[in-house]
């Protein structure tokens, strides 16, 4: 059915109090897409800590770009803008847009539209973009993490966690996690890493040391910041590389550099939604021609923890500030 200007959706709206009951259920007029934008109906949105911190005040979006939350969708494309192929019109497609996810229909750039695997249903596939393109990008293009390196990884039940334990380990190198009991060590286990730290029992600097026979890793991959930087120091092998993807401990600390200099270290970290169309389109092509056969093999794939209806996207909200969850939690419209 066409859809009219007139049309409302609901979208989940965000009024200026910091809390997880600053997440209502309202209405609006569904948007229109531009030259180069489709609209896609949502069927399932995920939820990641960056909406967290945008409701909190501490991640604005980039000028532009919807203040609605939800940086992932999937569902079907049921309008396109110019330039764009009328060809696909009512594909099933997954997509990384820059907000407006937390909604019945989300604009998103056609260049960042992928095909939903084959055998993944509207949940998994919208699980897939944020973390996936975080991981790929970070780990392999950042790091050039290369088969047969030992790749260190916190969190590793965090979405981006279960992704980059997958991915790491699929490619051939040999995967360390963290994680805070044993429950969600086991976890870590079953996804494929070989060796598994449980950080409030065992220091990780310490273990790390035995299993790599002192030599360290080659690659870590950080979300926690704060002390751990200097720790992450610790454990790197000569020429290792640190990537930073976020700060939940804090991003300022006294640094001691002589071991960067001593072991020719290499430390980065970068955030994607700030990134160009362009930029996050080469991602889109690199994870379609590297990671999809994985993903339809079931090489790999989304964890899912838990779904809520779109109008308890606050219920979502505190279960990932309670950190009890292993996995993505994920948003799905009513009728899906």
């Amino acid at each position: 059915m066409p859809l009219s200007p007139t049309h409302l959706m609901n979208y989940i709206k965000l009024n200026p109090i910091d809390t997880p009951d600053a997440l209502v259920l309202a209405h609006e007029t569904i948007p229109a897409p531009k030259a180069g934008e489709v609209l896609i109906k949502v069927a399932a949105a995920g939820v990641n800590r960056p909406d967290v911190l945008q409701r909190q005040g501490l991640y604005p979006p980039p000028a532009g770009a919807s203040t609605v939350l939800g940086l992932e969708v999937a569902g079907t494309i049921v309008a396109v803008g110019e330039t764009v192929d009328e060809n696909l019109l009512n594909q099933p497609v997954c997509a990384l847009v820059n907000g407006g996810g937390y909604a019945e229909y989300c604009i998103a750039d056609v260049e960042l539209c992928l095909p939903i695997p084959q055998g993944l249903d509207f949940i998994s596939a919208a699980a897939i973009p944020e973390t996936y393109f975080t991981v790929w990008t970070n780990i392999f293009e950042r790091a050039k993490l290369q088969a047969g390196e030992t790749f260190l990884v916190h969190g590793g039940t965090s979405g981006i966690g279960t992704t980059a334990i997958q991915l790491a380990k699929a490619f051939g190198a040999t995967v360390i996690a963290t994680a805070g009991n044993e429950a969600k060590c086991q976890v870590c286990r079953e996804l494929g890493a070989h060796h598994v730290i449980n950080y409030h029992t065992h220091d990780f600097v310490e273990v790390v040391k035995k299993l790599t026979a002192g030599q360290g890793v080659n690659v870590v991959l950080d979300m926690v910041g704060g002390d751990y930087i200097a720790q992450n120091i610790k454990v790197l092998a000569l020429e290792g590389r640190l990537v930073q993807i976020a700060f939940l401990t804090g991003s300022k600390v006294t640094l001691d550099f002589m071991p960067i200099m001593l072991k020719r270290l290499t430390l980065t970290g970068s955030t994607l939604r700030a990134r160009s169309v362009a930029q996050k389109a080469q991602i889109a092509q690199a994870l379609l021609q590297n990671v999809w056969t994985l993903l339809e093999k079931g090489q790999v794939k989304p964890v899912i923890y838990k779904t809520f209806p779109l109008s308890h996207a606050a219920d979502a909200h505190r279960l990932m500030e309670s950190n009890q969850h292993i996995g993505k939690i994920v948003l799905v419209m009513e009728g899906a």
